[in-house]
Formats: structure tokens, C-alpha cells, sequence
């Protein structure tokens, strides 16, 4: 069904409502289109087959499917790519303004800042917290002492 030239209506997408041509089968549900849409690999689910099937080989260019098409009637939007301007224009068209208004000179543009990389702060080691320990009460031990040749009991507390 789904051979190499069909023409389709693409039904899903960002590209639905618009005609392309396969242009490659890529396995049992993959086929690579071009045309009004973008060139890309698509479900065959998100697409509808027409009757034409064109003449064109395997793998056929982007200007060779819109010559294709333009044969039967289907023209192609040429999208062009966009072109950055240039920034030192800019600055320039602004002195010009400036000076016929006659305001003040712009100063010059400083270059984007560097992010600054945040210092990790480390949070403070919480201190153990001091325990009081009662002291049990120790029983009276009877110590001798010799003093001068005598022997002295003594009772001492600790």
C-alpha cells in the first residue's frame, strides 16, 4: 500500500492536512516522506494514501520531490531559513538617532555578566550537650596511716 512515490495526506501531526511522497520504506510501519511537509520518518498510521503513485526512485532530494509535485499541480512552500543580524549594526543605527535627536551618547555595552557561583555555607556542628552526672554516694573505707611508728585508722570519703 504503501510503496515508494504513493502520494499521501498526512492526518496526525504537526504537518496534518498537507500532501507528501514516500520516499523510502524504512520497515512495517515506518516510512520516510517529503513535500509539503517536513522530510522526516513517519507512522503510516498518520497517514492517508492517495490514488497517484508518481514515478521516483529511492531516497529522491527535496528539490527533485518539488519538481515532482509542481508536474501534478502541488506547489511547495520554499521556507527560508533566518538570517541573525548582526549586532554591530544595531549600535550603530542607534548613534545615528541619537545624534540627529541630539540626546546624549550611549555608553558602551558592557559584555554579559558571569554568573557568580554561591558560596556553600556550612551550618555549624551542633555541640554535644554537657551532661551532669550525679555522683553516687561512695561508702567510708577505713585507710591505716603510720605516723611515727604508730598505726592510725582513718576514715576517708571519696
Amino acid at each position: 500500500m504503501f510503496e515508494i512515490g504513493r502520494l499521501c495526506v498526512k492526518i496526525a501531526g504537526r504537518d496534518a492536512g498537507l500532501k507528501c511522497i514516500v520516499i523510502d520504506k524504512l520497515d512495517n510501519n515506518y516510512v520516510l516522506i517529503d513535500g509539503q511537509t517536513r522530510r522526516r520518518k513517519c507512522n503510516i498510521k498518520h497517514l492517508e494514501p492517495l490514488d497517484k503513485v508518481l514515478k521516483v526512485k529511492k531516497g529522491l532530494g527535496h528539490d527533485d520531490v518539488v519538481k515532482e509535485l509542481k508536474k501534478e499541480g502541488i506547489e511547495v512552500k520554499v521556507k527560508q531559513k533566518r538570517v541573525k543580524a548582526k549586532t554591530e549594526e544595531k549600535p550603530a543605527i542607534k548613534k545615528e538617532i541619537l545624534k540627529k535627536q541630539g540626546k546624549p551618547k550611549l555608553k558602551k555595552e558592557k559584555p554579559a555578566a558571569k554568573p557568580k557561583k554561591k558560596k556553600v555555607v556550612k551550618k555549624a556542628e551542633a555541640k554535644p550537650k554537657k551532661t551532669v552526672v550525679k555522683k553516687a554516694k561512695t561508702k567510708a573505707r577505713k585507710t591505716t596511716e603510720k605516723v611515727k611508728g604508730k598505726v592510725k585508722a582513718k576514715t576517708t570519703k571519696k
